[in-house]
């Protein structure tokens, strides 16, 4: 069987199948709505012997691949060829249920690697995944029995707008990254139009500034034949100096266009004449659309000379978008589609027979031999390609004292309590800051655990015998992957290790610092991470205008709004180290948690299949209460709430705070109190669990259960009904807002809604009214008085 030419069948088939999948659903399946489903023709098309070439030729099943979102239908095609994709899904693409309209390891049921739909986040993952992979078998405690894979991303050219791509190209040069390749759908086309011309040679430059290997496919197997032909060598030169919207336009016209075009700027009446003479319209068209990227022999072999070497690996990959299809070329093609004669005409090129376009071998002359192809193929394994690491056991929280202190201070005690432990715990935790670890107490995490590298390296400062607190050693056993101060790179980063058991087989950790405001910085990255599935802590710290002396660039607002709304992230503010140390024991049981099962109607749905772990933390010291932990204080703790103080029947106003204010609301408290305890306060360390648990147990009395009520609703049935609630937060009022609305009591919600200043403490929480007094005066109201 001819390798090339099978390859090539079913890049045909792969592109059929692919544009019938998007016709169907925008043109055949009913629309009941009316909206516009969508899909992306041309540039799937762009990328189908790309794909092809990789799939059914050079990839091996420990590869993982970031598919450009765009080239999704080329993708499910190519699982469907292979068995691992249905009719059914494919029937229902853009559907309810149906294939996904950009590859999503956690909503297709194919063999999805990596999640793409951001444009330029699947790329830089490629990366982090990569340096992921070295860290994990740089362990002792790792099994490298695995073979090492190789981490591809399939890239748009337009994709190369995004900054973070460029961001991870600097993080990967300073850990030596390898087993790398980005393939660049170069088709010189975006959503709006033709690229600027002189964009290959900033590519170019750039790679090779960061000593990738750049390898250019610009020409296939039949334009060399041509360029080696008595007058090619001008064919060439014209190819070469031709504008990328002329190419372009030219492609969209055909060959009578080419061959008028071509024989106006450099017919000779000779040798390059009797060449273009040589070839049909037709033949002329398909020499002049033998990019490289569309030559199935040309790839095949640049893919399997780069095979060798493990450095970094950058195809640009020239491509026409809509190629093979009547779209071929046009500016206007991004969101077009064939109609429907144009369609017909497809598939009679493709020799499909009306009723039969679903059909995997459809067209194929020798449809046996590449079904057999096909079971030979080594990425086609049966075996699945997804791997699974046991859960780490816990140790139980790590309580630090009960002095005066704060939380992001705890924090730093806790994770060095747990190094000190050489628990399988310790050994499985990972640590990355975007270039402030000292800054978020994770200075004696990296002292004991040491800083990732691929070889030794000494602290130069401690070798000169200059005195400091940080003894970083760089070595392949440390635990913290050290970066640049790039947020998109952290939540990347973070991303990739906390997928590390099922790309890699083994377990990790991750735990991830950063300046609370900065979130925002990475969110795009941060909802990429939890749309994959990953697991990891985050730490958020300092926050709020607590952070009095950095002014309001520094002080956060509306993270715990973010923590609420980022599905997959379950988000807490705690108040005390013994609260903490509580919700960090927690937390490393969630991250690993796997069930099948997902209970839509469940207390806490996430319970069962566990998640990601935002915790937000202040550098505010302030007083901790002497108690011991129970189990009523930790159940409390977890679902998000407990009485600091308990109501009496006599109540008349509650205080519900989350977070720093703790000082705040007890002092309030006491001060409009006193002996007669008619002041209540409601510790509140996570607003999300709260309302998200409030909302399962409404689903669930929609859904015929009555009886089913949430922790916040049994907390709140102690109170009078004609008691008044005051929240407080330095943070957005609007996360504890929702409070009054749960049984219907009076409430006043205090917090922080515009950008903060410098100043001390008590000057900011009087200047935004978040003070004990303050408080005390919104009880007061409250109460009526």
């Amino acid at each position: 069987m001819d390798r090339i030419k099978t390859i090539e069948a079913l890049t045909r088939k792969a592109l059929w199948l692919s544009n019938w999948t998007i016709h169907h659903a925008n043109h055949i399946r009913p629309n009941t709505d009316g909206v516009k489903v969508g899909g992306h023709q041309a540039s799937s098309a762009s990328m189908a012997a790309i794909m092809a070439a990789l799939y059914f030729g050079v990839l091996r099943p420990e590869d993982r691949v970031a598919v450009k979102p765009h080239a999704s239908p080329v993708f499910h095609a190519i699982q469907y060829l292979f068995g691992k994709q249905s009719l059914e899904k494919l029937e229902n693409f853009r559907a309810f249920g149906g294939a996904q309209s950009y590859p999503s390891r956690t909503k297709d049921t194919d063999d999805v690697d990596i999640s793409t739909g951001s444009v330029g986040l699947g790329v830089a993952f490629t990366a982090f995944a990569s340096l992921i992979q070295d860290y994990v078998r740089a362990k002792s405690w790792a099994d490298t029995s695995r073979p090492e894979g190789r981490m591809v991303a399939l890239v748009g050219d337009a994709e190369l707008d995004e900054g973070n791509v460029y961001e991870c190209l600097l993080e990967g040069w300073k850990h030596g990254l390898r087993n790398t390749w980005w393939v660049i759908d170069y088709n010189r086309q975006s959503l709006d139009g033709v690229v600027r011309e002189g964009l290959y040679n900033r590519i170019e430059a750039i790679f090779r500034a960061f000593d990738w290997t750049v390898v250019t496919l610009k020409y296939g197997a039949l334009q060399r034949a041509a360029f080696a032909e008595p007058g090619g060598d001008k064919l060439k030169a014209w190819i070469d100096a031709a504008p990328n919207a002329i190419y372009s336009a030219l492609m969209f016209r055909g060959g009578a266009a080419w061959r008028e075009r071509l024989s106006d700027e450099i017919g000779d009446q000779g040798a390059l004449t009797a060449l273009l003479a040589r070839r049909s319209d037709a033949q002329l068209a398909e020499l002049m659309g033998n990019l490289g990227g569309h030559c199935t022999q040309s790839l095949l072999e640049q893919f399997e000379a780069a095979a060798a070497s493990d450095k970094p690996t950058v195809f640009i990959a020239y491509t026409v978008k809509g190629w093979a299809t009547p779209l071929a070329g046009h500016k206007d093609n991004h969101a077009g589609q064939m109609t429907s004669a144009q369609m017909d005409t497809l598939r009679q090129s493709m020799n499909v027979r009306p009723g039969h376009e679903w059909e995997k071998f459809e067209g194929l002359d020798n449809a046996a031999e590449i079904e057999s192809f096909l079971a030979d193929v080594p990425f086609n394994t049966t075996a699945s390609r997804r791997h699974s690491s046991p859960a780490v056991p816990t140790i139980g929280p790590q309580f630090v004292g009960t002095g005066p202190t704060s939380t992001q201070t705890a924090f730093g005690k806790i994770l060095d309590a747990i190094a000190k432990t050489d628990s399988e715990l310790a050994r499985r935790i990972i640590t990355t800051s975007p270039d402030v670890t000292v800054s978020t107490n994770l200075g004696t995490w990296v002292n004991r655990r040491h800083l990732y590298a691929q070889r030794d390296m000494v602290d130069v400062f401690q070798a000169e015998a200059i005195p400091s607190a940080q003894k970083w050693r760089f070595t392949p056993e440390g635990q913290h992957l050290e970066l640049g101060i790039a947020e998109m790179n952290l939540f990347l980063a973070l991303g990739a290790a906390g997928l590390s058991h099922s790309l890699f087989g083994e377990r990790l950790l991750p735990i991830g610092t950063l300046y609370d405001p900065f979130i925002s910085r990475g969110l795009d990255a941060l909802n990429y991470a939890c749309y994959q599935d990953a697991r990891f802590l985050l730490i958020g710290t300092p926050s709020g205008v607590s952070l009095a002396g950095e002014g309001g660039a520094h002080q956060s607002i509306a993270s715990p709004l973010i923590g609420m709304s980022q599905d997959g992230l379950a988000s807490f503010e705690p108040a005390f180290a013994d609260e903490l140390s509580v919700i960090m024991d927690w937390a490393f049981d969630y991250m690993q948690r796997a069930g099948d099962a997902r209970p839509d109607l469940a207390d806490w749905p996430r319970d069962v299949t566990g998640g990601s772990v935002y915790l937000r933390l202040s550098t505010r010291s302030i007083e901790q209460p002497p108690r011991s932990v129970d189990k009523a204080l930790t159940t409390g703790i977890i679902r998000g709430a407990y009485w600091l103080k308990a109501p009496t029947p006599q109540c008349e106003a509650v205080i519900a705070y989350q977070g720093v204010l703790a000082s705040e609301a007890i002092a309030a408290a006491a001060a409009i109190g006193g002996d007669r305890r008619n002041v209540a306060v409601l510790a509140v360390t996570s607003a999300d669990r709260l309302n998200a648990g409030w909302h399962a147990a409404q689903r669930a009395r929609l859904h015929g259960d009555p009886a089913a009520t949430s922790h916040i609703e049994t907390l709140l049935a102690d109170i009078p009904h004609r008691a008044g609630l005051v929240t407080a937060i330095d943070a957005h009022p609007a996360t504890l807002g929702w409070l009054g609305s749960v049984l219907g009591h009076r409430t006043i919600t205090l917090g922080v809604e515009h950008f903060g200043q410098t100043g001390t403490v008590n000057d900011l929480y009087a200047h935004f009214g978040i003070g004990a007094e303050a408080i005390a005066t919104a009880l007061r109201v409250s109460m009526g008085r």
